[in-house]
C-alpha cells in the first residue's frame, strides 16, 4: 500500500508513518519545512515538501500521485489563530479532497475531532476552539458528501502517554482522552479494513482492543 499523510510531521502522523513503514508499506509524509525531512527519513517515511496552505492544485496532485490512500492528519496547531483554522483544518482538507479526485486516489481517512459532529453555532467573539470545531465539521461534511471511500475518525483529547492498544470506539462515546499512539494504531487498522468505509466514529481510551472495537463498529452494516 502507498499511503500519503498530510501533516506528516505531526505527532499522530509520525506514529502512523512508523507503524506503516515498519510493516513494509510505502509512506509519504507531506511537510512544509525542509528541516523536518531528516525526522521522516529516520522513521522510514518519504518526505514530500508541500505547503498545504499555499500549494496549488497541480502541486497537490503531484504530491499524492500514485497513492492508494491519503490520510489528513494536518492541523493549524495550538496557538494558531482563527484564520488558520479555516485555511488548514478546513481549507487544506478540502484541497486534499479535490486532489484525491483529480489523482484517482479513492481512499481518504480524516482525523477530525470529538465535537465536530455538533459544533457550536457561530457567534460574535467566538473563541478559537469553536472556530476550529466548525472548520473540522465543514471538512468532514464535504468529505462525507463526496464520492471517495472515506472514514472519519474523531478522537477525544490527545495525550502523549504510551498507547495501550485498547479503546472505546463508536459513533458516539463519552468524552475522554486517548494517546496519540493509539489514534495512529486506529488509523492503521482503518486503512487495512474496507468495512470501515463510510463510517464516522469517536474514539477515546477504553477497555476494548482496537480490532474488536472496529469489528463491533461495522457489525451493524
Amino acid at each position: 500500500m502507498d499511503v500519503v499523510i498530510a501533516g506528516g510531521h505531526g505527532a499522530v502522523a509520525r506514529h502512523l508513518g512508523r507503524m506503516l513503514a515498519d510493516r513494509g508499506e510505502h509512506v509519504r509524509g507531506l511537510i512544509r519545512d525542509e528541516g523536518q525531512r531528516g525526522h521522516l527519513e529516520r522513521d522510514g517515511v518519504e518526505p514530500v515538501l508541500l505547503d498545504l496552505e499555499a500549494a496549488d492544485a497541480d502541486a497537490y496532485r503531484g504530491a499524492i500521485a500514485g497513492a492508494d490512500a491519503v490520510v489528513f492528519a494536518a492541523g493549524a496547531g495550538a496557538g494558531s489563530g482563527a484564520a488558520r483554522k479555516e485555511t488548514v483544518d478546513y481549507g487544506a482538507a478540502a484541497k486534499l479532497l479535490t486532489a484525491s479526485r483529480d489523482a484517482g486516489v479513492d481512499r481518504y481517512v480524516m482525523i477530525s475531532s470529538m465535537g465536530a459532529g455538533d459544533p457550536p453555532p457561530e457567534r460574535e467573539g467566538d473563541d478559537v476552539f469553536a472556530v476550529y470545531l466548525r472548520a473540522k465539521a465543514k471538512a468532514d461534511r464535504e468529505l462525507m458528501a463526496s464520492d471517495r471511500a472515506w472514514t472519519v475518525v474523531r478522537p477525544g483529547r490527545l495525550t502523549d502517554e504510551p498507547g495501550g492498544g485498547h479503546v472505546a470506539l463508536a459513533a458516539h462515546v463519552e468524552r475522554g482522552a486517548i494517546a496519540r499512539e493509539d489514534v495512529a494504531a486506529v488509523l492503521a487498522a482503518v486503512l487495512d479494513d474496507d468495512r470501515t468505509v463510510g463510517h464516522v466514529f469517536e474514539v477515546v481510551a477504553g477497555p476494548t482492543s482496537i480490532p474488536a472495537a472496529l469489528d463491533a463498529l461495522v457489525a451493524g452494516d
